[in-house]
């Protein structure tokens, strides 16, 4: 194929991308679902209600270390920073870079840190970032369609880097993230809201304040 051949084939992809930016973050957030469909599972970012319902079980004065799986365009972002304590850090870890390069672009806040990488490695991520240990970890990740293997591989990490009583909160269009985290947390309370496209169940898993906590890798 020449040159002229691949520039060709290329722009369709250039033109759909700048449609997509000239429609916002709603635009990003669609693009990134057409390039990856089972890595964000929605076409439609979360209602204020879900975010409202999610984050009202954090202890704020406690948390210093907040981290989000496949952030998108910021959904979560924002509302988590406008209530994060002023010494704290939110790491927030997507395998997209078209999601990345959005949030560095668009969110200037010191505290803020975007991450071009896997939730598997989240401990190696916090720890490279200064901190041993997260505090709240947030997924919307969809469970049901990633490729096997992947929701357990992400499960156990996540367990590792939470404080004891911290918690891994998911918001899913199914129920099946639940039987990733039962097995780690013996603790998980479950909530639902309708007022979403599509209604989500909202699980909380609460690391036991009775763990044993250690460094993670050390």
């Amino acid at each position: 194929m020449t040159s002229t051949e691949v520039a060709r084939e290329a722009l369709p992809h250039r033109l759909r991308r700048r449609i997509m930016r000239f429609l916002g973050p709603w635009g990003v957030f669609f693009e990134g679902f057409l390039e990856h469909p089972v890595m964000v599972g929605s076409i439609i970012p979360s209602s204020r209600f879900t975010i409202r319902k999610m984050l009202a079980r954090v202890n704020w004065d406690e948390c210093k270390v907040f981290v989000e799986y496949g952030p998108g365009v910021g959904t979560f972002c924002r509302p988590v920073l406008e209530r994060l304590r002023r010494d704290g850090m939110l790491i927030v870890i997507d395998t997209n870079p078209l999601y990345i390069d959005y949030l560095r672009a668009t969110i200037s806040d010191s505290r803020f840190v975007a991450v071009h990488g896997s939730a598997v490695d989240v401990v190696d991520i916090v720890l490279g970032h200064g901190h041993d240990h997260a505090d709240y970890v947030l997924s919307g990740l969809p469970f049901s369609t990633l490729p096997d293997g992947i929701g357990p591989a992400i499960a156990a990490p996540t367990y590792d880097v939470l404080r004891p009583g911290g918690a891994f909160l998911v918001y899913q269009f199914t129920a099946r993230a639940r039987d990733f985290m039962a097995r780690h947390f013996r603790r998980i309370d479950e909530g639902f809201e309708l007022l979403n496209i599509l209604p989500c169940f909202l699980f909380w898993g609460w690391k036991e304040v009775s763990a044993d906590f250690s460094q993670p890798n050390a």
